[in-house]
């Protein structure tokens, strides 16, 4: 099984759990508290090679996320998840999960994602109208995240799950090159 396949089965099971009347946390709350294990997570590397580690038993793994998940304020489903993740050997996926949890959450929403990339910062104004764009084109509504790419001399590329629009100059000139070389 694929790792994305193995990711999103565990972000579904999380969200089946916290969709739960009794949970006591929202589904966003739950993203929010994964996201802020993970950079902790990634923050050390003496944590990781502990939970990483096969020879640690997983019951010192249990204690140790327990006591880190009661500093960080984790909610108990929360904890438990990171339990069974660690268990099962995927923590190493944790950031796969989150994503996929995330796209699980924008999925019920109605919401799209887009990578925005341009060669200068845009301003609100261009920030709307691009993001005005995208929602009459998807018919969905579209959360914007954005970058500055200095690769592109102008422009724009927007990503939206595996599709790139390629709206710079550099897409637009290696457009004309294929089909000046296609022709001849």
């Amino acid at each position: 099984m694929s790792n994305l396949a193995v990711a999103n089965q565990y972000a579904k099971a999380l969200l089946e759990a916290v969709s739960q009347p009794a949970a006591g946390i929202g589904a966003e709350d739950a993203l929010a508290q994964i996201g802020q294990f993970e950079e902790i997570y990634k923050s050390s590397h003496d944590l990781r090679g502990i939970l990483l580690n096969p020879a640690v038993p997983h019951e010192q793994k249990q204690k140790l996320l327990g006591k880190l998940g009661d500093l960080a304020g984790l909610h108990g489903y929360v904890k438990n998840f990171l339990f069974v993740v660690t268990r099962h050997r995927r923590l190493a996926l944790l950031g796969e999960i989150r994503e996929r949890y995330q796209a699980l959450l924008d999925d019920a929403a109605g919401l799209l994602r887009a990578g925005i990339a341009t060669a200068q910062p845009l301003n609100e104004a261009e920030k709307s109208a691009l993001e005005a764009s995208l929602n009459r084109v998807t018919g969905k509504q579209v959360r914007c995240g954005y970058a500055v790419d200095e690769a592109l001399v102008g422009g724009v590329t927007v990503k939206m799950g595996s599709t790139v629009y390629d709206g710079s100059v550099r897409g637009q000139l290696e457009g004309i090159r294929r089909r000046l070389t296609s022709e001849s």
